[in-house]
């Protein structure tokens, strides 16, 4: 299915503002609402300043989250509120159908999941995620989105807890060790993901994009712990970010292939490497 052919017309001169009117409605920022449409923030902020058109994908997933016409976002009908869906869906259609892709991909990987298996899981039809998504590309884009954007708010939060620079390394360190099954969960498809970023451009931007933000997390940490004078002087921060990443993602491909009751001993075994370097290597004397 082609993505113009979800919806009739085009796009119109008009229908930024109608965009920006359901993204007031909402009451939240623009990047916040980009995150529940499932959409490349610089994307959105291109087609509302008329440098980039929306898809019609794009313009039904903002239909759905603002609860009005897709037809009256494209000009071609007068305004109306959409008609509330049968069964209530947490957070809407889209982010559900996205949610239920990455459980899927966890758990079979990419390329084995079907269309049919995700409309089964959102007790949806084909059609209806073709209407939000209208191919696999455009799908894995937005899982992969979507992982990143829970990452980043689940180490937000985590930095917020810490009271100094070798607090907040700990919480890294804590968040990316697959002990729960949440984690174990995100990581699977990261491992699935790497391979298909080699593949696929929109992916591999994605993902170069998500380790240049961890990566100066990490830096940033070890700037302010040398100098809040918890880590080593003259640390270079890049190189120990850098390091850093590599471990845990070496250690943590081990731990995803250890199954059963010695995953749980994998991921202390990690854990403990990843403190030992960190004492030896970052933390002062």
């Amino acid at each position: 299915m082609e993505t113009n052919d979800v919806l009739d017309g085009a796009p119109t001169a008009d229908t930024a503002a109608r965009v920006r009117e359901v993204i007031a409605a909402a009451g939240v920022s623009q990047r916040e609402f980009a995150r529940r449409v499932v959409m490349d923030p610089s994307k959105l902020s291109r087609s509302l300043s008329g440098t980039r058109r929306f898809t019609a994908a794009e313009l039904a997933r903002i239909a759905d989250e603002g609860r009005v016409d897709a037809g009256w976002l494209l000009g071609t009908r007068a305004r109306e509120r959409a008609a509330a869906p049968t069964v209530e869906v947490e957070g809407g259609r889209p982010l559900q159908i996205v949610r239920e892709t990455v459980r899927l991909i966890a758990e079979h990987g990419f390329h084995a999941v079907r269309v049919a298996d995700i409309a089964r899981a959102c007790a949806t039809s084909s059609a209806a995620i073709h209407y939000h998504f209208p191919g696999r590309a455009e799908l894995l884009e937005a899982a992969v989105r979507w992982c990143m954007d829970e990452d980043t708010a689940r180490r937000a939060a985590r930095l917020a807890e810490a009271d100094d620079a070798a607090a907040e390394l700990r919480q890294l360190i804590a968040l990316q060790t697959p002990r729960t099954a949440q984690q174990r969960r995100q990581w699977a498809v990261w491992l699935d993901l790497w391979a298909e970023a080699a593949r696929s451009t929109a992916v591999g931007r994605l993902h170069s994009e998500y380790y240049r933000q961890w990566r100066e997390t990490v830096a940033d940490v070890v700037r302010r712990g040398v100098g809040q004078g918890v880590f080593r002087a003259g640390l270079d921060p890049q190189a120990a970010a850098l390091t850093l990443t590599a471990l845990i993602d070496g250690l943590a491909t081990h731990v995803l292939s250890v199954g059963g009751p010695s995953s749980a001993a994998a991921a202390d075994a990690m854990h403990a490497a990843l403190t030992t370097h960190v004492t030896d290597t970052i933390l002062a004397p």
